[in-house]
């Protein structure tokens, strides 16, 4: 190992006790036995990319700083595409190639497990996870959909005619009974807000069907999921981990990754200013990023760009991982401070361009020639660059990342099915709750009208009211839940220009 890099790299994180330790450097294919190189808690909230490409470990490094993360007392969020994270609730197994891993890094390897709630888009592997269609937003709702920016348009002025006559949007069949409305009886109400045609008012609705035959039924109502239930820390320390699974819903992204965006909105729009902490509220990793951003309009990329930018001075960290940091737009990329740069290949001109342009991207080092090092690492490698303790970005450097402590590889089903039928928060948003909203106002004010509305599409079974449900319908409940809602569709959309 070079002596002039091995005391640079001491001298670069001797700062950063109060850290996530990521590995040992490696130099020409030597790696010193230290795990010197590591992300201080205090700057996790200024965001950060773990890229490469597949196979290289990504994955693994996502376990690995979100079980330090843990230990550390910071609550995570992430989700599990592959279904390969859930083993980060269990201790790892020690074998042949983790204890040489250990002993190359010079890191002392113990089994441990992180506390793990798990959640679910569809209520299948976790706690059913639901937003409202008010609180979900037109601009979001329009990149599920896919919609142009002709009926992207259509779609914010029913939220706003929505909003102004108190008609709570609460699933797609108020949606539904909304743009029903006003292509018919409520027809002039539109006088003051434009005017919409039949066509994208029927493009509307079949994408709704479209993606109601994905599970759109399931995730659009409430109770709403609470953020309170995110940022949670056990009783002897350790910050929980809130594990979003995936495999049952991997064919449809725009749903999962704009469901993600989401709940960054709400974060941004509902925790306080913190300002500089010792360590965030919250780190959360957004994988498959690319899915977020693909053919995304410039009025959402702006949005995610603008909460991505604030959202950190409310103590949250967010980890885009991804294949390529070209898969991250450059106004996003910019506000990313740590870097954990798998390998990347470079088989066609487009990949050597992107090699390129990558390499370009890192501080510059005597030690490294970063695009060539790019093509050279191993699995379980990475070149790391982070900012520091006093928030200046540190000279890249070579990493052999040190083993997760959890298990590497999924929960089997039957250690999944325990730990579903065992969990309070499972529980907690099992049932769905319909209270009055839109679809119910407006076959109401149909009837006292005279008019002939279709009656509301048949919901869940009535049961009589549970408690929440009644604290729910409640008129203080409601006037909060208007004033967040509208807080939010601010969030997502920004101050309308005058």
């Amino acid at each position: 190992m070079d002596a002039k890099l091995l005391s640079a790299v001491r001298s670069t994180f001797a700062g950063s006790a109060s850290s996530v330790t990521l590995g040992a450097p490696v130099y020409q294919g030597e790696c010193a036995p230290e795990p010197l190189v590591r992300l201080p808690l205090a700057m996790m909230n200024r965001h950060g990319l773990i890229a490469g490409a597949t196979g290289t470990g990504k994955t693994k490094t996502l376990q690995l700083i979100a079980e330090q993360l843990s230990t550390a007392g910071v609550p995570v969020f992430l989700a599990d595409l592959k279904g390969d994270v859930s083993g980060i609730g269990v201790p790892g197994e020690s074998n042949e190639r983790v204890q040489e891993r250990a002993k190359q890094t010079g890191w002392p390897w113990s089994a441990n497990a992180c506390p793990v709630e798990f959640l679910s888009l569809s209520g299948t592997r976790g706690a059913q996870l639901r937003a409202t269609v008010s609180s979900f937003g037109p601009l979001l709702l329009a990149k599920v959909l896919g919609l142009t920016d002709t009926q992207s348009s259509v779609l914010a002025m029913v939220f706003k005619y929505s909003d102004d006559r108190h008609l709570d949007l609460l699933d797609f069949a108020d949606l539904r009974a909304v743009l029903r409305h006003l292509s018919g009886e409520g027809e002039a109400d539109l006088k003051d807000y434009g005017s919409m045609s039949p066509a994208s008012v029927g493009v509307l609705l079949r994408q709704m069907v479209a993606l109601e035959q994905q599970g759109a039924l399931a995730f659009f109502g409430e109770p709403e999921f609470e953020l309170a239930d995110l940022i949670q820390t056990e009783r002897d320390g350790p910050g929980r981990v809130s594990v979003l699974e995936l495999t049952d819903v991997q064919d449809k992204p725009a749903l999962f990754s704009t469901f993600m965006m989401w709940l960054l909105a709400r974060l941004y729009h509902e925790l306080p200013e913190v300002g500089d902490i010792v360590k965030p509220k919250l780190v959360f990793f957004f994988d498959e990023a690319h899915l977020l951003f693909a053919g995304a309009s410039k009025a959402f990329l702006d949005q995610v760009q603008r909460v991505v930018r604030l959202v950190r001075s409310k103590g949250v960290g967010i980890f885009f991982v991804t294949q390529s940091p070209k898969d991250v737009p450059a106004d996003v990329l910019g506000q990313l401070g740590h870097r954990i740069q798998h390998a990347l290949r470079a088989f066609t001109p487009d990949d050597e361009k992107a090699l390129g342009a990558a390499a370009r991207t890192f501080p510059r080092t005597p030690f490294y020639d970063v695009k060539e090092t790019l093509t050279t690492l191993g699995i379980g490698e990475a070149l790391v660059t982070v900012l520091g303790p006093n928030g200046v970005p540190t000279a890249p450097v070579a990493t052999r990342l040190v083993p997760p402590a959890s298990r590497m590889g999924p929960l089997t089903e039957a250690e999944m099915a325990q730990r579903l039928s065992s969990s309070a928060q499972v529980r907690k948003y099992a049932h769905a709750v319909d209270r009055e909203s839109a679809e119910e106002k407006l076959a109401a004010g149909a009837r006292e009208a005279g008019h002939s509305e279709p009656a509301p599409v048949p919901r869940r079974g009535k049961e009589p009211p549970s408690t929440l449900e009644q604290v729910l319908r409640s008129p203080v409940t409601r006037t909060v839940a208007g004033v967040i809602t509208r807080g939010l569709m601010g969030a997502l959309l920004g101050t309308r220009r005058r």
